[in-house]
């Protein structure tokens, strides 16, 4: 088969439709064979995401030691370059 571009003939339409049915239809039997389900799996949490509290705070983070760290800076903003590495 050319798989440069080409104008895809009528008969080359039907191979590529009967191609992937076979593919789709061998995916969906092999899945069928597959034991338990995706319940199973899962995992139950009693609890989400972590509250803000004076427990959780890093005291030592500050605005500071971010802008320490960056390259190009203004008052207030990080400057940062798109795809430059």
């Amino acid at each position: 088969m050319n798989f440069l571009w080409h104008k895809v003939s009528e008969k080359e339409k039907q191979e590529i439709q009967a191609q992937a049915k076979k593919i789709m239809e061998n995916f969906s039997n092999r899945l069928s064979k597959i034991k338990g389900s995706l319940e199973e799996s899962s995992i139950e949490r009693d609890f989400g995401e972590r509250t803000e509290n004076e427990e959780n705070k890093d005291n030592n983070f500050s605005k500071d030691i971010m802008f320490k760290n960056a390259k190009e800076k203004d008052k207030d903003f990080i400057i940062a370059e798109k795809k430059t590495w």
